[in-house]
């Protein structure tokens, strides 16, 4: 314990080597986070599916300008994962796959639990809540990885950024990628977060 001078820094210590392999397929898409999967599906007509009953448009949880010209068309046909982080998990996130880092956005919104009891009654939660777009040019194509905030997280941190805190309002933010190299490797760091959250 002495190794840590708050207990945040434990929380969101990083792991030993070796403790997080990649998957031998070099081909394989990695897992950003360690958690447990609450959603996984197609992006059908524009919209993801957050729990029985509730959908939620693309274009909004990644903050695009109404007037279309954001990247909801480029990921139109993709899938999706959602990955819930529960207080005892890891809490970093990584690159899922090979690839460039193209673009950050903040995107400001409320700090909602995201557990499966809140997730399961309030409509467009994902959309609702702050969150960070890492937006990745890849050779499977365009990938965006979406760290969502929550109650309790006081902070989302990523290399490029460093700490961001929360704000309730006003609009989406473009951030620079600056400050680490924008090349990543699939396993590679991309952020990590305080408390549970989801990607």
């Amino acid at each position: 314990p002495d190794d840590f001078e708050t207990f945040n820094a434990f929380f969101t210590r990083s792991l030993v080597p070796g403790a997080r392999p990649l998957p031998e397929d070099p081909a394989a898409i990695a897992s950003p986070v360690d958690g447990t999967v609450s959603q996984a599906g197609t992006v059908a007509q524009g919209t993801l599916f957050q729990a029985k009953g509730f959908r939620y448009g693309l274009a909004d949880l990644l903050g695009d300008p109404p007037d279309g010209a954001g990247a909801a068309a480029e990921l139109a046909d993709g899938v999706f994962a959602t990955i819930y982080l529960a207080p005892y998990n890891y809490h970093r996130i990584h690159a899922p796959v090979d690839g460039r880092l193209d673009a950050l956005h903040y995107v400001p919104g409320d700090l909602f639990s995201v557990n499966a009891a809140t997730v399961g009654i309030i409509r467009g939660l994902f959309r609702r809540n702050e969150r960070l777009v890492q937006h990745l040019d890849t050779a499977i194509g365009p990938v965006a990885v979406i760290l969502v905030g929550a109650l309790n997280v006081g902070s989302i941190s990523s290399p490029w950024t460093g700490e961001i805190r929360p704000r309730r309002r006003g609009a989406p933010e473009a951030l620079p990628v600056s400050g680490a190299d924008p090349e990543v490797a699939r396993g590679d760091l991309l952020g990590c977060f305080n408390m549970g959250s989801t990607v």
